[in-house]
């Protein structure tokens, strides 16, 4: 298989002037990719006894969902603010865009369960710490984090490195 970045589209000056995004969704339509960066992931956690994968959303959900199941493990939604229909709770944080809130359902793990959450870019940091702050108030014992693209200059990965056991990136960009 080639190198995964030659997977991932990169889109300058979007969603601002300034931003190089890293679209993924490309690496998703190719199957042999998709297929190497699930199997990347779950062999990375495979011996973690994972109970729940945690996904933010929008495309931690595809990936997320994929690892959940092959890890045979829960799979627990983390979205935006107001598309959850049962009783959550909130998180605000300052992302790489402005101001914005995460949700998680209130019952959706139990206390002391060992959760893997996934996304797919890691950057600054605040996303991730957002989602991992909602798991921890609820009791979850976040055991690792997984993305495909990891942006290093932003320091995202060293923010969460004292929050779980250990921060897994399949392959950086470092403009």
């Amino acid at each position: 298989m080639k190198d995964l970045k030659s997977y991932i589209r990169t889109i300058p000056d979007f969603p601002k002037d300034g931003i190089m995004f890293r679209d993924v969704t490309t690496l998703f339509a190719n199957p042999a990719s998709f297929k190497h960066t699930v199997d990347a992931l779950v062999t990375a956690f495979k011996n973690d006894r994972i109970q729940k994968v945690a996904g933010i959303e929008a495309r931690g959900f595809i990936l997320g969902g994929a690892v959940a199941h092959r890890l045979g493990a829960g799979f627990v939604p983390i979205r935006k603010v107001g598309k959850l229909p049962h009783q959550t709770i909130e998180e605000s944080y300052a992302s790489e865009y402005g101001e914005a809130v995460l949700e998680m359902h209130m019952d959706a793990f139990g206390a002391g369960d060992r959760i893997l959450l996934i996304d797919d870019l890691i950057a600054t940091g605040g996303t991730a710490e957002a989602a991992l702050a909602l798991l921890e108030r609820q009791g979850g014992d976040v055991v690792g984090c997984g993305f495909i693209v990891e942006l290093p200059q932003l320091g995202g990965p060293g923010r969460l490195q004292a929050r779980c056991e250990r921060v897994v990136s399949l392959c950086t960009f470092k403009d």
